[in-house]
């Protein structure tokens, strides 16, 4: 049997009162999200401190990440970062005017 193809820009969501987070792959060492955002940001008193290390990469839009220590990383369309288990981090701000595409890949 083929392996099934699918489109990591298929099947967006018109509705984007919330963000919109699609698991592409699970596995008990990996995790991939597609993660669509129009103007979403973490609550101001969130923060992610999750178990798993993430790596993140705007394909379209841009968003910045805000973490504990008061450090905000700008990222645009290709940029990533890696982000270690435990370091606190939340979402500063994503382009209220156009469509922020990440892609989100959790590891053990």
């Amino acid at each position: 049997m083929p392996p099934e193809i699918a489109n990591l820009f298929s099947a967006l969501s018109s509705d984007h009162s919330a963000e919109v987070i699609t698991t592409l792959l699970d596995h008990p060492s990996l995790r991939i999200e597609r993660i669509v955002s129009l103007g979403q940001s973490s609550p101001e008193d969130f923060w992610y401190d999750q178990e798993d290390h993430e790596w993140v990469i705007v394909l379209k839009g841009k968003g910045a990440i805000e973490y504990a220590d008061g450090r905000i990383v700008e990222l645009s369309e290709g940029d990533y970062v890696d982000i270690p288990a435990h370091q606190k981090h939340r979402v500063a701000y994503t382009d209220p005017d156009s469509e922020t595409l990440w892609l989100a890949i959790h590891y053990k």
